[in-house]
């Protein structure tokens, strides 16, 4: 039984850091352009303008997916609380590179945003 709840925690990691992280990229997000903390793409480190708008809407989003995924990620794991380490093991590493995806595939509607308000020198359009 500790397997499954290892299992649950490492698997609810990545919504817990895509709530946290998203929040605190939306409400108390890097003041300066930096590349160690923040949503870091070139597009997104033009200018302040584009460095604070990346900012907002990957935050938002981020704390948005990050809540939608962490209910279902409690909910797939109750089923399989009396399964065996292998079956608990997989059913975790599926859900864990699920999210892993969807964490990734949140950079594409942020980089279609930051492509549709500013201009290639990172001028609002």
């Amino acid at each position: 039984m500790w397997f499954w709840w290892f299992m649950l925690v490492c698997d609810l990691l990545i919504p817990i850091t895509m709530i946290v992280a998203g929040n605190m990229m939306w409400r108390h997000p890097p003041k300066t352009i930096n590349g160690m903390v923040g949503y870091r793409t070139t597009r997104s480190m033009k200018n302040i303008d584009t460095w604070k708008f990346a900012q907002n809407y990957c935050g938002r989003l981020w704390w948005k997916i990050g809540w939608s995924m962490f209910i279902p990620s409690l909910v797939i794991h109750v089923p399989f609380y009396y399964c065996s380490k292998n079956i608990v093991g997989t059913v975790g590493a599926i859900l864990c590179t699920i999210q892993s995806v969807i964490l990734i595939i949140a950079i594409f509607p942020t980089e279609r945003a930051l492509k549709r308000t500013f201009t290639d020198d990172g001028i609002r359009k």
